[in-house]
């Protein structure tokens, strides 16, 4: 049963005027206790900088020293920059009998806060075990829980306790609530936790450790050597799970993390601006947020290609043209004897035991730069062998020497040549003998020519590289050398990734584990997978589970009904969304395709007399004429980079994953008619209004 104190608001009539009273002593002593707290943090904070000092004097080796140093203090700096704000949001009080924590209470938050190392903690981490209750105990199954008590706090404070608000009791040990949930033994919604998730959206994302769902919890302490595909729809928190899940494992699995590293991967940098500060804000600074596109910069990008080109060029089929045209610089053909001049003595390998060696060494299929070492490596100890029934054995220096000598480097220049990643590519995508050779059997004569450059560079140091050409060079990469692998890695919007681009992240990964979060209905590119089996695949990870999210928060029912509307036009096999929620507003605005720009500006005027953020979309190719029109009528406006704005005008293709309070999307059907996959773009625009959806158009709907 819910029972509750919101201060500034009405109380419920039937609660008597003493417990109106005890809930208000049980406020004042929450926010003493939040008091006490700030103390002890401060004094944490503190504690930390003087550690730093005392580290350095610490008698040790070097390598000890600089380690603790590190440590102690990468330490001090998590712990100075962490935000201002509340010190915990939550409450449990366990029952008599409970177990280890019969009769305890614990106050939860995004950290760890204790007065001394030996004492209980003052608030306890929200990915702590026993702090799993506050998310998961039930009507059907308390897990020992006799109140879970939620506050509330003002919006945007930094945590001074008269921003303490209110607080909602939820008593397990009565009897069940009588509501729409009762039949699957969950608590009613939380008051609390609606206010927070249905607050305005004005800067970047927020974590919700908060009002973390059952579900979602389940996900995000899921074990770090399984790897997990969430297929979310519009609104689940697909992407605050991956976020959060990642803050877990860096809890849970430190040591582990910290020797692999954790990656997060998104979109665009527009996107990893919008997430940025939810780690910090869980006490995580040390995580590294990127596009693939850094992770594999080896050039910049000046070139570009056609879309059949680049189609053609994420294609999987590719990594075997590649791995063709890049083994087909090894050769033992013309091989003749070889002979090291040692002393007083030749040691010579015959010329079919050379072949031998490179033909063992291809049928391995190592690295190809491992490959060019063991080919050198046998060739010495074939001659190691000679000399030692001549002469005994031969030592590290002798073993060396023949390596470096030049007839033996010779011979593995000309069957194992070395080759940087540029020099393959280039030769592929420049020279159409070489390229039929290597695609021969794999792509057609029509592919092929797609591939070719339309303009030659003088060598490839002078090409200029597309996107789409960097997938390649880094496969090429990582033929010849597989680069280092991170612990985990968070891959958010993983729809739009092509075979090749998988492929890259599965290299990042080879022996850790991937968080893969995305939702096929929002596939825009025109190389996303159909199934997440198939990308899965790709990743290196096809046993992965794929959970399907659908309930969610942040998009309105009336929206999620739209969409839904849509969704049934897409080919793709997903669950459709439903929301919890029951406010927010759909308004569909149809006027002449001459008065669209004043619409919109109508439809801005009106969403700026609503609280929070407002996102006007627009294709690509109309946010000129937008964002001209609103200027015309006196708006400011800013673009899709300035989280802060109030209002922001938004080219379609950089919508995906961010989210606005009012969003005005602009004429659906020139969205639709932009791009290949215009439908599935329309869909993932039409779902970022938190609250209130204005549909302006002139022309028919494509739904």
């Amino acid at each position: 049963m819910l029972s509750g104190i919101l201060v500034g608001m009405t109380a419920d009539p039937d609660t008597s005027r003493t417990t109106r009273a005890a809930l208000t002593e049980s406020l004042r002593r929450e926010r003493a206790h939040h008091d006490r707290c700030r103390v002890a943090l401060a004094a944490m904070v503190d504690g930390a900088r003087e550690h730093v000092v005392t580290g350095e004097n610490v008698s040790a080796s070097g390598a000890d020293a600089e380690v603790l140093g590190y440590e102690l203090r990468s330490r001090a700096k998590a712990m100075g920059e962490l935000p201002q704000g509340p010190l915990f949001f939550g409450r449990l009080d366990f029952t008599e009998g409970a177990g280890h924590h019969s009769g305890q209470s614990y106050h939860i938050g995004r950290l760890r806060i204790s007065e001394a190392p030996t004492v209980p903690p003052l608030v306890v981490d929200w990915r702590a075990p026993v702090s799993r209750a506050f998310y998961q105990a039930g009507a059907r199954d308390p897990q020992g829980v006799a109140v879970r008590r939620r506050f509330g706090w003002a919006p945007g404070s930094l945590g001074d306790s008269t921003d303490l608000t209110g607080l909602e009791d939820e008593h397990f040990q009565d009897a069940y609530v009588e509501d729409q949930h009762r039949s699957q033994g969950q608590s009613p919604v939380s008051a609390f936790v609606a206010r927070e998730i249905e607050r305005p959206r004005v800067g970047p994302m927020r974590d919700i450790a908060a009002t973390i769902q059952p579900d979602q919890d389940d996900l995000v302490r899921g074990d770090i050597g399984v790897s997990l595909c969430v297929q979310g729809a519009p609104g689940t928190g697909k992407t605050a799970v991956g976020l959060h899940r990642a803050a877990y494992l860096l809890y849970t699995h430190p040591q582990r993390i910290r020797r692999g590293g954790l990656l997060i991967l998104g979109p665009n940098r527009t996107f990893l601006s919008y997430i940025s500060e939810v780690l910090p804000a869980l006490g995580e600074t040390g995580v590294r947020q990127s596009t693939l596109q850094e992770e594999i910069a080896r050039h910049p990008v000046t070139g570009s290609d056609s879309e059949r080109a680049a189609v053609v060029k994420h294609d999987a089929r590719m990594a075997v043209v590649l791995r063709q045209a890049l083994y087909a610089r090894v050769s033992s053909a013309g091989v003749n004897s070889l002979a090291v001049k040692d002393g007083s003595y030749h040691w010579r390998v015959r010329a079919d035991e050379l072949v031998r060696i490179v033909e063992d060494v291809l049928a391995e299929q190592p690295p190809y730069g491992i490959g060019r070492e063991r080919v050198r490596t046998r060739v010495v100890r074939a001659m190691q062998l000679q000399a030692e029934r001549r002469a005994g054995p031969q030592n590290a220096a002798w073993v060396q020497k023949i390596s470096r000598a030049r007839a033996v480097t010779a011979y593995v220049n000309a069957v194992w040549p070395r080759v940087r990643p540029e020099e393959v590519v280039a030769e592929l995508l420049s020279d159409s003998a070489s390229l039929e050779v290597a695609a021969g059997g794999v792509l057609d004569a029509e592919e092929q020519q797609a591939l070719l450059w339309a303009k030659l560079p003088r060598s490839w140091k002078s090409a200029r590289w597309s996107a789409a050409d960097l997938v390649l060079l880094d496969e090429v990469a990582g033929l010849v050398e597989h680069p280092e692998g991170y612990g985990h890695v968070v891959v958010d919007e993983a729809q739009d990734l092509s075979p090749m681009e998988c492929r890259a992240i599965a290299r990042r990964a080879p022996f850790g584990s991937l968080t893969v979060l995305g939702d096929l209905a929002q596939a825009t590119t025109p190389w996303a997978a159909q199934s997440w089996q198939t990308a899965l695949g790709h990743l290196g990870k096809p046993d992965a589970a794929v959970v399907p999210l659908t309930t969610g928060f942040r998009v309105p029912e009336a929206v999620v009904t739209l969409a839904n509307r849509l969704l049934r036009r897409l080919d793709v096999d997903v669950p459709a969304g439903r929301s919890l929620r029951r406010d927010g507003e759909l308004r569909v605005r149809e006027v002449p395709v001459g008065e669209v720009p004043d619409a919109v500006v109508d439809a801005v005027r009106d969403a700026l007399d609503r609280e929070g953020s407002v996102g006007v979309v627009a294709a690509d190719g109309q946010v000129g004429q937008v964002a001209e029109a609103l200027g015309a009528a006196g708006i400011a406006t800013a673009g899709p980079d300035d989280l802060r704005a109030r209002v922001a005008v938004v080219p379609a293709t950089l919508v995906k994953g961010l989210e606005y309070d009012n969003v005005v999307a602009v004429e659906p059907a020139a969205i639709a008619e932009a791009e290949a996959r215009g439908l599935h773009r329309l869909y993932v625009v039409l779902t970022r209004a938190v609250s209130r959806l204005d549909v302006v158009h002139g022309r028919p709907l494509p739904f």
